[in-house]
């Protein structure tokens, strides 16, 4: 089967001022496929995944050269609104980041900013299908009104994914989504991720082997700033072609 690429990266290098962080990428991300990056930690994977809606463009030392795709659109292009871009792939940050306002201000913030709706009942309805979306309406409906900050870990990382998702991106970036969470929490947002994937194009990076394996479809593995090899998440952890990958999986290093 032939995969359509949302995003294609092609001859991207990152430096920070001097240093080198990404060298010669060519990679695909397929359309309603999670795609997760793996690696030991400096290897570039994060860094890759704030080139992806220019991120990096907030770090006053950064450059690339190469082309980052999306639909066949440099989004490195001069031409290209950042803000606008920014809504169309959107992300989740390692740590739940709520803003100090209410869990019902969370969710209509974009939607606000971007003028999304045109009465109080539309904002609504966008406030709670979104919530539904994350997996969190049923736990929180009672208490819209309640500081976002009063919410556990995981309950707060879903708001984040239900603040990202409301202003209906096509692509999201997540960034070890789960690494300050415990296992209940965990496995609820990895279950999200797998329902989310239907409507949305979704890059994840993660240290955890087994939730690349559990949630992926398409894996990358990169090491020392390069792009080892990627492909089928299967094929990749049970018969990876090189003996970097090899080791990475069965914990010689990392």
């Amino acid at each position: 089967m032939r995969l359509e690429y949302k995003i294609n990266v092609k001859d991207l290098n990152l430096f920070y001022g001097e240093k080198q962080a990404l060298f010669d990428i060519n990679l695909g991300f397929p359309t309603y496929q999670t795609t997760a990056l793996i690696g030991p930690s400096g290897c570039g994977k994060s860094s890759l995944l704030r080139c992806l809606n220019r991120m990096n463009d907030i770090v006053s030392s950064a450059h690339i050269k190469g082309q980052v795709l999306l639909d066949n659109k440099n989004i490195y292009s001069p031409s290209v609104d950042v803000v606008e871009l920014r809504t169309r792939v959107g992300m989740v940050f390692q740590k739940p980041n709520p803003f100090p306002r209410s869990i019902y201000e969370n969710v209509a913030y974009g939607p606000r900013v971007h003028r999304l709706f045109k009465t109080k009942a539309e904002l609504d309805e966008i406030v709670e299908k979104n919530l539904v979306r994350a997996g969190l309406f049923q736990e929180v409906k009672d208490r819209l009104t309640q500081p976002a900050t009063r919410l556990s870990g995981g309950q707060q990382q879903r708001l984040c994914i239900a603040r990202a998702i409301a202003v209906n991106p096509e692509v999201i970036l997540m960034d070890e989504p789960c690494s300050a969470l415990d296992p209940i929490a965990t496995a609820k947002v990895e279950e999200l991720i797998d329902e989310l994937r239907e409507k949305f194009t979704i890059v994840i990076v993660t240290h955890n082997l087994q939730q690349a394996a559990r949630v992926s479809q398409q894996t990358a593995f990169f090491h020392s700033g390069r792009l080892v090899e990627a492909g089928e998440t299967g094929d990749l952890f049970t018969t990876p072609q090189d003996e970097r990958t090899q080791g990475y999986i069965t914990g010689r290093y990392g």
